[in-house]
């Protein structure tokens, strides 16, 4: 029989629903140790750690805080640390929502307060709990995978939400130049950009004519679920997967062609 792999301790960004979930539950199922990360719904964070295979040594914990600021993205790195006795994997998919901000209809305050939402939360959340993960990898001696969720909205715009896909394609080069930075450490950095997937937050936009024509944008006339994005982390954050650090994989259903 194969030999089961060794759990790790893995922490999760924004994992109280969708794909941050589903994050969760395929870490979980693979006999990692999990932080849930939650910054505004506890309850459906503690449905998710609920639902979580329960590891073989340990458990799973749960970890609340505001990572638009460097001090609660600390506080929730030093938590989820404590809590699993350090950190091997990180998921950074904690990401902003915000009302539709295109450039010829939004006001000025409008645009600002969208922009600095988006910032604080998917590039500058990103980039330090990087920094502190990838500390705490480097002092424990043993490498580690850092993974972020990126979009295809950073090749293809996002007109509607400038603000989400300017930040999402720094994520991808963010996550390129820390691959490079840290691979002395045996340290993996890789990207994801999804198209669209079937989430609570984009039930509204799958429903009717709209969903329609987003399902026909792939020639498989759907979107991904959650659990196939899932399932690219995973293997992205695996020791099998190290020569792909650097990667910015694209899952999009053939939606969106890059050369």
């Amino acid at each position: 029989m194969p030999a089961t792999p060794a759990a790790r301790r893995v922490l999760v960004s924004g994992a109280s629903r969708g794909l941050g979930r589903a994050l969760a539950q395929a870490f979980a199922a693979r006999g990692d140790r999990v932080a849930v990360h939650y910054a505004s719904r506890p309850e459906q964070a503690r449905a998710t750690l609920d639902s979580l295979a329960a590891p073989a040594e340990g458990a799973h914990v749960l970890v609340g805080g505001d990572l638009s600021v460097p001090e609660g993205a600390e506080r929730v790195a030093a938590e989820a640390a404590d809590g699993l006795g350090g950190l091997d994997v990180l998921v950074n998919n904690a990401a902003a929502s915000t009302p539709a901000h295109p450039p010829a209809e939004t006001s000025y305050a409008d645009w600002v307060a969208a922009w600095q939402q988006q910032v604080n939360v998917n590039l500058l959340a990103t980039a330090h709990l990087s920094h502190l993960a990838a500390q705490r990898m480097i002092a424990q001696g043993s490498g580690g995978r850092i993974v972020n969720i990126g979009s295809r909205g950073a090749f293809r715009g996002e007109p509607e939400h400038p603000a989400y896909g300017a930040t999402k394609a720094a994520v991808h080069a963010l996550g390129q130049s820390l691959a490079v930075a840290l691979a002395p450490h045996g340290i993996g950095v890789a990207s994801v950009a999804p198209g669209f997937f079937a989430t609570e937050r984009v039930a509204d936009r799958l429903s009717g004519a709209s969903g329609e024509m987003i399902r026909a944008q792939s020639p498989f006339g759907r979107v991904a679920e959650p659990e196939e994005v899932a399932a690219a982390v995973l293997w992205l954050a695996s020791p099998e997967a190290q020569w792909a650090s650097g990667t910015v994989l694209d899952l999009n259903g053939a939606s969106y062609l890059r050369t």
